[in-house]
């Protein structure tokens, strides 16, 4: 796994010059990407850096030890380092997601349950930003469909970390919520106190530059704009200021209407089907390899869910991984680092495992 060390020194020496010299910042998405691949680096390189130092001075304790007995202890104290800075490297160094280091682009779909799951759906939507919030991220609602009550019938948004720092970013973190998300609840709507089932679906996309990865034609487009609906009263458009792009090709189909303006409504539009066309490609490549990698559930079916919300036991369960935390309240207040660990650990030891393979 150490092999890629040297290219991977070379490609940060590179970057750091491309960074240094200021016609790079002339044009932002080219700085912006190098900035994040920067970020991306940093940890990688600091570590090989640490590696080869303890490595070294393991050597030169253990050359020493075997003179002087009083360096087996400084030889056996940095024997213990060296695997410590070993396993965070491999870490590092395991195959990760191209995407890992995007934003996030997160759709949220009401689905079984009627009006409680829209309400469901706008617990979701919370939870998400109070813990985008908690990171120090920025949270941009691009398109939203509400009901009467207060929930969502769908929303879509987007996760922006600020800076590009080497701190973690929003997809590489958040991708594992997509799917289905199940609650077990009293819904407002319940006369009788019974606790019903419902479901919301999530799909995560990494948000990607407009100049990287798909290129999108304009003639495989059809682009139709409409009168935005809603609930009522002013929030309602008096224009046909809604959009709604037909990717031909693929059948993909975007809707915006959240924005007031058509130019902006077909912005935003654009990039969302950006991002739905990455992971459509994805998941032809990985169907076509026959992958064994988890994919995330496209429908919205209570059968199919990766996630269990009872309200009766303030209780969370995610059963791809065996989690189980009775901190619900806390979670839904934004508290999902706990859920997260889980995840990206068991995500590691599968990377991890695909090389040792």
């Amino acid at each position: 796994m150490f092999e890629a060390a040297a290219g991977l020194r070379e490609e940060y020496a590179a970057l750091e010059s491309q960074l240094a010299d200021p016609a790079t910042h002339a044009d932002l998405a080219v700085a912006r990407r190098a900035g994040r691949r920067y970020a991306e680096l940093t940890p990688i390189v600091s570590a090989l850096a640490e590696h080869e130092q303890v490595t070294a001075d393991l050597a030169a304790a253990r050359e020493l030890a075997a003179e002087d007995a009083a360096f087996a202890d400084e030889a056996a104290s940095l024997a213990t380092a060296l695997d410590g800075v070993t396993e965070r490297l491999a870490a590092l160094l395991a195959p990760r997601d191209p995407h890992d280091s995007a934003d996030a682009l997160l759709e949220i779909k009401s689905g079984e349950g009627g009006e409680e799951s829209a309400l469901f759906a706008g617990d979701l939507f919370r939870m998400y930003a109070r813990y985008a919030e908690q990171q120090g991220w920025k949270v941009e609602v691009l398109d939203a469909v509400e009901t009467d009550l207060g929930g969502y019938k769908s929303l879509t948004l987007v996760v922006k970390a600020t800076g590009s720092g080497a701190g973690p970013r929003p997809y590489g973190v958040l991708k594992f919520e997509g799917g289905v998300h199940r609650v077990q609840r009293v819904p407002v709507t319940e006369t009788q106190g019974r606790v019903h089932t419902s479901a919301a679906g999530v799909l995560v996309m990494p948000d990607l530059e407009d100049d990287t990865e798909v290129a999108i034609d304009p003639d495989d487009l059809r682009i139709d704009v409409y009168r935005s609906s809603g609930k009522g009263g002013q929030g309602v458009n008096t224009t046909d200021s809604a959009v709604r792009i037909t990717h031909l090709p693929t059948g993909v189909v975007v809707t915006c209407q959240n924005e007031r303006s058509q130019l902006q409504n077909k912005a935003s539009a654009l990039r969302i089907l950006r991002a739905r066309l990455v992971a459509h490609a994805e998941e032809q490549a990985a169907a076509e390899a026959s992958a064994s990698r988890r994919s995330q559930v496209r429908t919205v079916d209570r059968s199919e869910r990766i996630r269990t919300y009872n309200f009766g036991e303030n209780r969370i369960a995610d059963h791809r991984v065996g989690y189980k935390a009775y901190n619900l309240d806390q979670v839904l207040a934004g508290d999902l680092q706990a859920v997260i660990d889980a995840l990206q650990a068991a995500d590691l030891a599968e990377r991890l495992g695909a090389v040792e393979g």
